[in-house]
């Protein structure tokens, strides 16, 4: 709702999301496969992340733990071709994938890691059936 005073409106995240831009973002600690961390999100009337910018990425990176591997809401899964949850376009040149990534056919789902060799957070895909934490993203919710 617009204040009619200002032309301004207020926006707030859930309790326990983080405010970044016009989105919300939820660092879940539970570990679950890919399908199951992409119903998770749903089931807060979100999704997985997608990364839509380098501004993003950093903002996110600065929230999560060095030791974790946290799914994002890219897969091949349905054709072969890397698809967001959200089914925004595909960028290859909005990406962040380590050198040699993706690397395996076999392969269908992308967690965001960090590589103490490379001292960088990255994407790298894994198989979907692997378990890790994961990130959801929701719109604000304006007032």
């Amino acid at each position: 709702m617009t204040n009619i005073n200002t032309g301004k409106s207020w926006s707030c995240c859930p309790k326990n999301w983080k405010p970044f831009g016009s989105n919300c973002y939820f660092i879940s600690s539970e570990i679950r496969n890919w399908t199951d961390s992409k119903k998770h999100c749903a089931e807060m009337q979100a999704h997985l992340l997608v990364v839509d910018s380098k501004e993003e990425q950093d903002f996110i990176t600065k929230n999560l733990k060095l030791n974790q591997d946290y799914y994002l809401g890219l897969s091949d899964l349905k054709n072969g071709h890397w698809e967001w949850v959200n089914e925004t376009p595909y960028n290859p040149s909005v990406t962040f994938w380590y050198p040699g990534e993706p690397s395996d056919n076999n392969e269908h789902c992308v967690v965001l890691d960090f590589l103490s060799t490379r001292r960088q957070w990255g994407w790298n895909n894994v198989p979907c059936y692997n378990s890790h934490q994961s990130i959801c993203e929701m719109l604000k919710i304006y007032l």
